[in-house]
């Protein structure tokens, strides 16, 4: 049992009962946790002696935590283990275990003064060793108010009381920010302690207390002459600020007491403890504040944001009641974007607040703010339909005021889809649904473009909406949900009879040609269930909605395209490529096998230059496409451009080996047809291509001495323009 307790059914007992300080989230395999760890975790002493008697028993070995026997014992005050331990010869008493704690770190954590005598008792144990986040055994035990234990430590020499951890903070910083108060006062009984110390941050032990509320802490922190109640923290905070946010009003009244302490101190965005308690929600503290005669109850921050605001925004309805109460607080002062705390609180849904805020006759309903909006705009595109109706109830509202692009709040609610705050909207007499924006892109449009399937629904069921009004660019609803692939709204629009689904957008594209380009296929169905679709109808370019999905390798729109006997698939765009051409230049060989199963499909129709598929995907190499279009009995592979120049003879001149081969494998090929200038491919292959020249040597049936009509033979082509490796491998054929 000794020597395989690691996986003895106790050990996953107990690990597993989730009871002890040693379980670890995520640890589900007990690998070293031996008999000696689990005697000393229980204190077994009797265990313990026996087991450190065995041979071979490491008792520095660490278990799956990472901890020895020795922290165990330690970590849970069982004096009698530490002594049986540090007895054995070979201990390693500073040996780290979880976090890096050595045993004694773990005794003055867990207040185990006794252990923490016994380990400072032997020679090797670093009474000052930190952790991995640089906490040394005095911070763990300050941390955690263990006041007999910072006794010991503080009453040893080689014991440093202010020393930081990786953040800063020293042991006063922890003790008093968890409200450890005989510890406060211990350390503070130190002429070596700095009870002002900043972390990295900034913060002192005074902030951390005010921050966590500790009323006492503060009380004893602020009697120090060396303590400054003004010292910025993390944000440009002093400990009032941080009082104030937390609601700590015991801490607030404490501080304010002092003379040196300014309520008015402003934090790295401008605002004031005032502010900081009127975001939060804070009443009392806010009162608290207003009570005094040097605070400004309406100081805005850096960004032109006053209490009001904040509290607005935050929907502290308390908080705005009180601050209104005050004569000298500005209901209506906007920001630097022209947001007022009507603003903010009606783009935030604080319907109670907006209706405060609605009862004075000094704050205007109207105010534009950021983008030129108005309250009840950013009210309709959040979707707060209770503020949207509270606002309506004002006598100064217009439901249709515009924003800086032109937009109604009825374009910004259908944008967002709010289909309760649409239909509200739709309800008001003077609001038209058709407005559109500066783009002249109207309500159905956004709606449309965005998806909003029901936005769409309730804008089509109103008489008075065009659903054909394009925008600056000639797109219609219809085209914008085609081009997203809003499905739902497609169809929405397509049950409608006045809805013309060939009108054109931007480039002359119809709903269809961007519904196939951008590879919506449910959209490319639906839009051809419709009689009146053209699928053939060109954009600009001349490139058909089958050319583009093509181009564009959409193999999905393509399939369905080419179901379709009205399909034309040779139809050419304007340089006279056929949606073959393309996907045979570009080497998108699914594609091409796509367009050859069509019988009609022209694998012959020559584009550019007289050029074929062929032509074109022997040129580019693509040897999957030759060997698809070979396979077609239509397709002539001698065919020549409008320089004489086969397929063969231009795969030949710009090096591609494994067309060349594929066609000489061909009993249908000319190897030696001339170009208009009486060049052979093996004369344009001399140039530069090595390899195509070596290929075509090893045949027969090649002319490689033929020169063209200016006399030129293919060791002169080579020789004038420098190709040194041809030249050789020609003049060895010569002298052979």
């Amino acid at each position: 049992m000794f020597k395989d307790y690691n996986g003895h059914i106790s050990t996953e007992l107990l690990l597993n009962a989730g009871k002890w300080r040693f379980c670890f989230p995520g640890i589900d395999k007990y690998s070293g946790f031996s008999g000696l760890h689990c005697a000393s975790l229980f204190g077994i002493v009797g265990m313990v002696t026996s087991l450190a008697e065995v041979k071979g028993c490491d008792i520095n070995q660490t278990d799956c935590t990472g901890n020895t026997p020795l922290v165990w014992a330690a970590s849970n005050g069982h004096e009698g283990v530490v002594k049986i331990l540090l007895g054995r010869g070979g201990i390693a008493p500073d040996k780290r275990g979880t976090w890096e704690r050595t045993p004694l770190w773990s005794a003055a954590y867990y207040g185990h003064e006794g252990v923490l005598n016994i380990l400072l008792g032997h020679k090797d144990v670093n009474s000052d060793a930190p952790d991995i986040n640089g906490r040394t055994p005095l911070w763990g035990a300050a941390e955690d108010g263990h006041e007999g234990a910072v006794k010991i430590l503080l009453g040893r020499k080689d014991v440093s009381p202010d020393r930081p951890d990786k953040s800063g903070r020293t042991p006063l910083s922890g003790a008093a920010e968890n409200g450890r108060g005989g510890v406060v006062r211990i350390l503070l009984g130190r002429g070596d302690v700095n009870p002002d110390k900043p972390d990295n941050d900034g913060a002192t032990p005074l902030h951390y207390a005010a921050a966590k509320g500790h009323e006492e802490i503060v009380e004893i922190l602020l009697r120090r002459d060396d303590v400054d109640p003004e010292k910025r923290g993390i944000y440009n905070r002093t400990p009032l600020w941080s009082a104030a946010s937390y609601g700590h009003e015991g801490v607030l009244k404490t501080l304010l007491r002092r003379t040196d302490v300014y309520p008015d101190a402003q934090d790295v965005n401008g605002r004031t403890p005032l502010w900081g308690a009127a975001a939060d929600g804070r009443e009392r503290v806010v009162k608290i504040l207003l009570g005094r005669d040097d605070v400004d109850p309406d100081i805005p921050d850096k960004f032109g944001r006053t209490p009001l605001s904040g509290a607005a925004e935050n929907g502290r309805e308390g908080v705005v009641q009180i601050l209104l109460g005050r004569g000298d607080v500005n209901p209506d002062k906007p920001d630097d974007n022209g947001g007022t705390p009507l603003h903010y609180a009606a783009a935030n849904g604080h319907e109670g607040v907006v209706e405060i805020l609605l009862r004075r006759d000094d704050v205007d309903p109207e105010k534009r703010g950021i983008y030129n909006r108005t309250p009840l705009w950013s009210a309709a595109y959040y979707g707060h339909e209770g503020v949207l109706k509270a606002l309506l109830g004002h006598k100064n509202v217009t439901p249709h005021a515009l924003d800086i692009n032109g937009r109604t709040p009825l374009w910004g609610a259908a944008a967002r889809g709010c289909e309760g705050v649409a239909k509200i909207l739709l309800g008001r007499d003077g609001v038209d649904p058709d407005i559109p924006d500066k783009y002249g892109r109207t309500p159905l449009s956004v709606a449309a473009e965005n998806g909003r399937k029901g936005i769409t629904q309730i804008l089509l069921g109103r008489g008075d909406v065009n659903p054909n009004i394009p925008d600056k660019d000639g797109a219609t609803p219809l085209y914008h949900a085609a081009q997203e692939g809003h499905e739902g709204a497609v169809e929405v629009l397509l049950r409608r009879d006045d809805v013309d689904p060939e009108k054109r957008g931007i480039y002359d594209r119809t709903p269809l040609w961007s519904a196939a380009f951008y590879g919506h296929e449910r959209v490319v169905q639906a839009l051809l269930r419709r009689n009146d679709v053209d699928p053939n109808t060109p954009d600009i370019n001349g490139r058909t909605p089958l050319w583009q999905a093509a181009a564009d390798r959409r193999e999905g729109v393509v399939k369905i395209l080419l179901g379709r006997d009205d399909v034309d698939p040779n139809r050419p765009d304007k340089d006279g490529a056929t949606p073959l051409h393309h996907t045979a230049e570009k080497g998108y060989e699914s594609v091409v096998e796509m367009l050859l199963r069509r019988d009609d499909v022209d694998t012959e129709k020559q584009g550019i230059h007289d050029r074929t598929p062929l032509w074109v995907a022997a040129n580019n190499g693509h040897e999957g496409v030759v060997k698809a279009l070979l396979r077609r009995k239509d397709v002539n592979p001698d065919i020549q451009d409008i320089n004489s120049r086969t397929p063969f003879w231009q795969a030949a001149a710009v090096g591609r080996e494994g067309v060349v081969k594929i066609l000489l494998g061909r009993g249908d090929v000319d190897p030696n047809r001339l170009d208009r200038y009486g060049a052979t491919p093996f004369l344009g292959a001399a140039l530069y291509r090595e390899g195509v020249v070596k290929i075509l040597l090893g045949r027969d049936n090649i002319d490689h001495d033929k020169p063209n009509y200016s006399g030129s033979t293919p060791l002169h082509w080579a020789t004038k323009n420098g190709h040194k490796r041809v030249v050789e491998i020609l003049r060895g054929r010569l002298q052979s």
